[in-house]
């Protein structure tokens, strides 16, 4: 039994590069899928990650269902993931090739044509991104682009954003002023005794 545990059934070169070009392949495949299967994960995505995982384990582990040939197989998929995520950090160019690049969505209220069907976006999922980021509709949205990371980002129209701390300060500045000024106004209009 413990000999089962622990004896690696291939060779553990093999397991390791069955591990790198199982996560290579499914580094493409998302690529090609595009930003919207990152945007967020509904029934459908779920299911596929799910059938993904149980289909590409036998290419990872091959005839192996040793303990310690798993444990291979995880820390060199976690090891691979490590590396690409740092070399990525490092290196825009390499960052813009495996990620991609920002997609607008959303320029002056209103949608760039052509850009939620090129995504794959249904426009209730742009309009609860807009919702969620305080937002009413499209119209008050100067700009909404989809990251490679498939986040949503909204940036309002100046006129539609929330105040700010700043803001506020600013407002209570200026309110103080005029209560100053009419202050010595109702000074300057009393009747002199």
């Amino acid at each position: 039994m413990w000999h089962d545990l622990v004896a690696v059934q291939i060779p553990i070169v093999e397991k390791v590069l069955r591990t790198i070009a199982v996560y290579a392949l499914i580094l493409v495949l998302f690529r090609l899928a595009g930003k919207r299967g990152l945007a967020g994960l509904n029934t459908f995505d779920m299911v596929v990650v799910f059938l993904l995982s149980n289909v590409v384990q036998n290419a990872i582990i091959g005839n192996d269902n040793s303990l310690l040939g798993g444990a291979i197989g995880a820390v060199t998929l976690v090891a691979v993931n490590s590396a690409v995520t740092r070399w990525l950090s490092r290196d825009p160019r390499a960052a813009r090739i495996l990620e991609g690049t920002a997609t607008t969505v959303v320029k002056d209220g209103r949608l760039v044509p052509g850009a939620l069907h090129d995504l794959a976006l249904r426009p209730s999922e742009l309009e609860h991104a807009v919702r969620i980021q305080n937002g009413d509709d499209l119209g008050q949205v100067a700009r909404a682009r989809l990251e490679p990371d498939g986040q949503l980002l909204v940036t309002l129209k100046k006129t539609d954003q929330s105040a700010t701390r700043g803001d506020v300060e600013d407002l209570r500045r200026r309110l103080e002023e005029i209560e100053r000024l009419l202050t010595a106004i109702a000074a300057d209009r009393r009747p002199p005794r």
